[in-house]
């Protein structure tokens, strides 16, 4: 059974850091995209960041210069490092094998698979 478990959430003041970790089982992160994606109620999840087979990356424009996205293979685990934490970044985060937009990976549906998610709260 594929599963992508998130950790690493919590509550921090403007200008923090968070490291966020997805840790997979039932498959290896080595063959497939992993994306980062966000959402906050009432609105639309946003794709923040993703990671390929090949350790390409991408960041949206709202996290571009404060994120960075690593895998480790021998832990089977992705990370999304958040700096400079903004009121913004308020969301739940959640790993998926799909990147959304504008990565737009395809996903065989046995294969698309997201975690429960952590929440990430960013308050003074």
């Amino acid at each position: 059974q594929l599963q992508l478990v998130e950790s690493g959430g919590g509550s921090e003041q403007p200008g923090g850091s968070l490291r966020l970790s997805c840790v997979a089982s039932g498959f290896t992160v080595d063959g497939y995209f992993i994306g980062w994606l966000r959402q906050v109620p009432g609105k639309e999840p946003e794709g923040v960041s993703c990671i390929g087979s090949g350790d390409n990356t991408y960041y949206a424009a709202s996290v571009k210069g404060r994120a960075t996205v690593s895998k480790d293979s021998a832990k089977n685990t992705v990370y999304l490092h958040l700096d400079s934490l903004k009121p913004e970044d308020t969301a739940t985060y959640y790993c998926s094998t799909e990147c959304g937009p504008p990565i737009n990976n395809y996903v065989p549906p046995d294969k698309r698979v997201r975690g429960q998610g952590t929440q990430v709260t960013v308050s003074s």
